[in-house]
């Protein structure tokens, strides 16, 4: 019977290639994920991390091997891997974004303690996509994905797909192909079974010598899966012998239809504008070595904090906690292959294809994922190699439409559905369909939290008339926009410190007044936003004042106050941004202050004439609390769960002071550590560290500090 262990703990590490008469104590003790470098937030060197390195791990076996075959499977390391065990090696594994495994059983000591290596090349290799040509994100380095043991019998279960007949109907049946081992021999019978409006059903099956089999579940009342109402169903199978259970395999799947069709995007049949944006799968200190709690978190903000409906996954297959995240809570994702820009030789796509067929067989199931992208980033038309990318994801996956990504109109169209970055700060009009806005802004405004307060301005509004008119332009499925979060790169792009500053938040996942632009979009009943895209100062601006005052917000109209002065009640600004649902507020009459009295800026929201929310925001720019805040209260004690810190120096209301340079020193009690650079400067008046559970359960304490405020402190139970 199938039994998965997890492989993450008692690694060792050595910054360089060694060999296995190299001492264990030369290395250093890690646990997986892990980033083959800790770095700071910029200003650093991605040399730094592109070197060869060398994991180790001695263990014996869980259990005996009872006849059973034995699997490493690791779920993605950066970005070259060449794996021995007991002094055999493996085939080199190339490509870092998609899993990996090797049958290691002949090679196991079943009584005895086992040596396993994997030797890690994190250079850019010109030969692995996404390299060969210059790219505009890091790929950090390290076994950066989890690992595990798997335990089979020879005859198991490979893979398995559900693909409802019809989606739309009340009732529909659908069908369940099963990949199965080339051990598996004929006669042995499959059950499939799921539980579907409280009524089990179960099916069987009988294998053949073809490996494979599809077994087709009755006709079942299915609830559709959206983003209002994410239902997951779980499908369980199990492989029989004459008298034992061989293998059990489960499947999460959902059931809706999804479409992109010449006049927009259609889901369970009722219209969607897709609102979103991109994201990439690093973070500060840690690169892409990102534990599932950060993962799922980032699912978390981009779906609930900014109001997204979608999310593409630039420009590479992310990690399956992010994606399980968005199935559960109704995240709709755009998935695509590595790279950027570059098309390689012959070796090099077939690598792609293989990415390709990799990507889709690992993700088929979720129903978040509505678009494969089968087109690497921004590249030029290759006519032979898309037709092959194409054709590989229409055989796997039938049910869904292909995309790719280019950035001029007049591309060759040889997907479903036509992605385009629009740079032009307004919204072409589409040359074919269906046609979806794959980036917009980014590179053509970045924008830092502590830059002036017209600038972010400025980039909150492009963001949000983007929206507006690609939501008012006859043919446009959506806009993703460029990007969610702030993210290191080369030198040839970014700031001069290896951040590109293009996302709605900073590289800490804090937002910027675009973020707003984004949240203020759901629905009310969902959650009031009000925010005041000022830092309420009367010379921050050029030639000084605080007019025109943007208001990003769902609420059906606001009062505005300057100290005592009611400036008057405002309605949203539809005649500048008539398509969107809940358009910015543009508050005007605040005039010039200079040599007046100053007073605090007071807003109020009301919806249905009843007053739901309000916002301050002192007008003295005085520091008056250092706010501490884990996003998390508990931690796993496996030696790799992590948790956000967020700090922010605060005004008298809780506003951030986006000038504030104080510098933060950490001190924690406990068996955890601090992740991030201590002493720390907050940029923007905000930032973060992370903290990474140890092994032993009790709770752990953090405090923070700095000049003229009181400490703050935080704790974060281990268990």
């Amino acid at each position: 019977m199938r039994k998965i262990y997890p492989f993450n703990a008692g690694w060792l590490f050595m910054s360089q290639r060694a060999g296995d008469d190299v001492a264990d104590t030369d290395f250093v003790p890690v646990t997986l994920p892990h980033s083959n470098a800790l770095l700071p937030v910029n200003h650093f060197d991605d040399a730094e991390y592109q070197f060869i390195s060398t994991y180790r791990k001695r263990f014996r076996l869980p259990r005996p091997l009872d006849g059973q075959r034995v699997f490493i499977d690791f779920a993605g390391a950066m970005i070259s891997a060449t794996v021995s065990i007991n002094g055999h090696t493996f085939a080199e594994h190339r490509g870092g974004y998609t899993p990996f495994a090797y049958d290691i059983t002949d090679y196991l000591h079943a009584d005895g303690e086992n040596l396993l290596t994997v030797h890690l090349d994190s250079t850019e290799r010109a030969d692995i996509p996404p390299f060969g040509y210059v790219v505009d994100y890091l790929t950090f380095g390290g076994i950066y994905r989890e690992a595990a043991l798997r335990y089979v019998a020879p005859a198991h279960i490979v893979n398995a797909r559900v693909r409802p007949d019809d989606p739309m109907a009340q009732s529909t049946t659908a069908d369940v192909d099963v990949w199965l081992s080339d051990a598996t021999p004929a006669g042995l019978t499959l059950i499939a079974q799921a539980t579907i409006d409280g009524h089990t059903v179960t099916v069987e099956g009988v294998t053949t010598a073809e490996g494979t089999l599809t077994l087709t579940l009755p006709p079942c009342a299915y609830k559709r899966w959206s983003p209002d109402s994410p239902q997951m169903y779980t499908l369980d199978l199990t492989l029989l012998g004459a008298d034992e259970t061989l293998d059990g395999y489960a499947v999460r799947f959902g059931v809706r239809q999804a479409v992109f069709a010449d006049d927009g995007f259609y889901l369970n049949g009722e219209k969607l504008f897709l609102r979103g944006l991109n994201r990439h799968q690093t973070y500060p200190y840690i690169g892409a070595a990102a534990p599932a709690r950060l993962q799922r978190k980032d699912a978390d903000i981009i779906k609930y904090e900014l109001g997204c409906n979608i999310v593409r996954t630039s420009h590479y297959p992310q990690s399956k906690h992010f994606l399980e995240r968005c199935d559960e809570i109704g995240l709709l994702v755009f998935e695509e292959i590595p790279g950027w820009q570059h098309i390689g030789d012959e070796a090099w796509q077939a690598l792609s294809l293989r990415d390709v067929r990799a990507m889709i067989e690992r993700d088929w199931n979720h129903p978040s994922i509505v678009l494969w992208g089968v087109r690497i980033n921004e590249s030029w038309d290759n006519t032979e190699f898309y037709t092959r990318t194409n054709a590989l994801a229409r055989q796997l996956d039938p049910t869904r439409q292909t995309t790719g990504v280019r950035f001029w109109p007049e591309s060759e169209f040889l997907e479903d559905v036509y992605g385009y970055n629009d740079f032009t700060n307004s919204v072409l009009e589409p040359t074919q369909t269906p046609w979806l806005i794959t980036e917009f802004n980014g590179h053509m405004f970045p924008t830092k939290t502590i830059d002036g307060e017209e600038r972010q301005v400025e980039h909150a509004i492009r963001h949000a008339r983007i929206q507006d008119r690609a939501l008012g332009m006859g043919g446009v499925s959506g806009a993703i926009g460029w990007c969610a979060f702030d993210y290191n790169t080369h030198k040839e792009f970014g700031s001069g410190d290896r951040i590109c500053y293009h996302g709605v938040m900073d590289i800490f996942r804090l937002p910027k007044y675009a973020a707003y632009a984004y949240a203020s979009q759901v629905s009310p009943q969902q959650r009031i936003v009000l925010q005041a895209a000022t830092i309420w100062a009367m010379g921050d601006r050029s030639a000084g004042g605080n007019d025109p005052l943007y208001i990003f917000s769902n609420c059906d109209e606001v009062d505005v106050y300057a100290g005592k002065d009611h400036i008057g009640r405002f309605m949203p600004e539809r005649a500048e941004f008539p398509y969107l649902q809940h358009p910015p507020f543009k508050v005007t009459g605040l005039g010039m202050r200079w040599g007046e009295e100053f007073g605090d800026l007071h807003v109020v929201g009301y919806i249905d004439g009843q007053r739901v929310a309000e916002q301050r925001i002192s007008c003295d720019g005085q520091p008056a609390q250092l706010l501490l805040c884990a996003d998390d209260p508990t931690l796993a004690a496996d030696g790799a769960d992590m948790t956000r810190i967020v700090f922010k120096i605060v005004d008298r209301y809780g506003n951030r002071l986006p000038y504030a340079r104080h510098i933060l020193t950490f001190a924690i009690e406990g068996d955890a550590q601090i992740i991030g650079e201590n002493p720390i400067a907050a940029a923007g008046g905000q930032g973060a560290v992370y903290v990474k559970a140890g092994t032993r359960a009790g709770v752990i304490k953090l405090t923070a500090q700095t000049a003229r405020l009181p400490a703050a402190t935080v704790h974060i139970n281990i268990g």
